[in-house]
């Protein structure tokens, strides 16, 4: 519960009852490796703050391949937003890659804390441009690179990761095949 309050201390200020509030209003979850967080198709009900483990955010193009759009790692919120908020279906899926921890916030509980604590609307969206940022910063200059620049991009920007998500999926969010990602690791090495 602490790491995620200090996140949340990050991007505003909350006095000893609102942190209180809040702690209230958060469950564990616990979701194994290949498990989804939140599905395609379905309505998002839950904001997840990753506690441990690794998450990605895919989807399926019209030709049926799985394709990866970003990974999260511990200390991340993590939310299929659009649905979340609108309450319509998801186009996405949020699947563990690992085993995963997670503190969770059910969205009757998270509107609670919205409607109780003055100027969590401002935190929230400090939370979600950063977050924004962050994938805008990862996913753009990967459009301009060659596969071997984007992998070594990659591994600059996420050293942590690289060895904890299966090829396959680094290859889909690097937008390559996994054979070019296998040459292209074994090149390097």
């Amino acid at each position: 519960m602490d790491k995620l309050i200090e996140y949340i201390l990050h991007f505003g200020n909350l006095n000893q009852k609102q942190i209180g509030f809040i702690s209230q209003r958060v469950r564990e979850l616990e979701i194994n490796k290949n498990e989804y967080f939140s599905e395609a198709g379905k309505i998002s009900h839950q904001v997840g703050f990753i506690v441990e483990g690794v998450v990605r955010v895919c989807y399926y193009n019209n030709r049926g391949e799985d394709i990866t759009r970003y990974f999260f790692d511990e200390n991340h919120l993590v939310v299929e937003m659009k649905s979340f908020e609108n309450n319509i279906e998801s186009s996405e899926y949020i699947q563990a890659v690992t085993d995963c921890k997670f503190l969770v916030i059910s969205k009757s509980d998270w509107e609670e804390i919205d409607q109780t604590i003055i100027g969590w609307d401002t935190i929230v969206k400090r939370i979600f441009q950063k977050t924004l940022i962050e994938k805008l910063e990862s996913r753009s200059p990967l459009v301009a690179q060659d596969a071997t620049t984007r992998y070594l991009t990659f591994l600059e920007k996420f050293p942590k990761l690289s060895n904890r998500i299966p090829l396959s999926q680094l290859a889909s969010y690097l937008g390559i095949t996994q054979q070019s990602l296998s040459r292209i690791r074994k090149n390097i090495r």
